[in-house]
């Protein structure tokens, strides 16, 4: 999320509402509710972390939608100021605060609007993420599809061609790619999300007995409503983001906050340490090549555990749906935050 990838896009009018005002719960409440969302957490079996560009902002990379967002300014015929590129910025305390919780066992998943890859350069394992909107730090093969991790970002979006080979030898799964080439797998306006990344977003976001929203106004469908999809099951909704939200009405717990703050609150309150970000447990700075693809196996187990959950919630089993006709949502949907 930065001018230069805002730029790289097709044109759009329908950018939806921008420069909201926001709002800041005094520090007294945001203690209380930090307490209350930490208490959510740890009495909830599956959790669910939603992210937004307001999770970045503090990386330098400013917002779509916000005061000073890209959006906004462009609107009043200003240009945004940018402090840092996507290859010098580093995740936020939000960002290793979300590793942290996944990997002390308080977080099952996470679901990102944002393209910046700084959820990848945390650290976090690919299993635990659903990349709505792409990576700019990922090229993916148009035949195998398989991602690969790269050290630099992306000059171009909307899928465009690398001029590339497909980097799948023969030694990684006992034959090569032959025929395959490498595109950016940043998405522009008219493009499908990602039928893999969408699936395990939706069940993971129905299986939740809380969903948690961070740095989004939730404005893009159907990225905006997937918090909302544990309802049914008497799922808990929680809401963090200093702009209002169309669904804030429906939470159980609204925090405006800056995310960093939140996150470092609840993370004490769980006794979970936020590591510094590192250069090591960065992929994008490994000389070796690493592949970011979702892991099939994992998708099976998480469809065979979404079955047995609609099963208990609903009493039957799911009908199968083609994975096209879940993504294939209005152009709209395919901007970050």
């Amino acid at each position: 999320m930065s001018s230069n990838y805002a730029d790289g896009l097709s044109p759009y009018e329908n950018k939806g509402i921008l420069g909201l005002p926001e709002s800041f719960d005094s520090d007294d409440t945001v203690s209380k509710k930090c307490d209350e969302l930490a208490n959510y957490i740890k009495n909830s079996k599956h959790v669910v972390f939603h992210t937004g560009a307001g999770i970045s902002t503090s990386a330098g990379i400013p917002d779509f939608r916000g005061p000073k967002g890209v959006w906004t300014l462009e609107k009043k015929g200003e240009v945004p100021k940018l402090n840092t590129s996507f290859d010098k910025a580093t995740p936020t305390k939000t960002h290793m605060a979300l590793r942290a919780l996944v990997e002390a066992g308080y977080v099952q998943y996470i679901v990102s609007q944002n393209i910046d890859g700084l959820h990848l350069r945390s650290g976090l394992n690919r299993r635990y993420i659903s990349e709505l909107h792409g990576n700019i730090f990922i090229e993916q093969c148009h035949t195998c599809g398989r991602q690969f991790v790269r050290s630099t970002s992306v000059e171009s979006v909307g899928q465009k061609s690398l001029g590339i080979r497909c980097r799948l030898t023969a030694s990684d799964v006992g034959r090569a790619c032959r025929s395959g080439s490498l595109h950016d797998n940043v998405l522009d306006w008219e493009h499908d999300l990602p039928p893999k990344d969408l699936d395990m977003a939706i069940m993971h976001s129905t299986m939740a007995d809380l969903n948690i929203t961070l740095g989004t106004t939730l404005q893009i469908v159907p990225s905006g409503n997937l918090p909302l999809k544990n309802r049914k099951g008497g799922g808990k909704l929680v809401i963090c983001n200093l702009q209002p939200t169309k669904h804030d009405s429906k939470a159980n717990l609204v925090i405006s906050s800056y995310v960093d703050a939140i996150l470092s609150k609840v993370c004490k309150c769980l006794g979970v340490e936020i590591s510094e970000y590192t250069e090591s447990s960065d992929p994008t700075t490994h000389s070796s090549l690493v592949e970011w693809t979702i892991p099939l196996n994992h998708v099976n187990t998480i469809k065979s555990q979404f079955r047995a959950h609609l099963k208990e919630t609903v009493g039957c089993s799911p009908k199968r749906k083609k994975a096209r006709g879940a993504v294939n949502a209005p152009a709209s949907s395919k901007i970050n935050n």
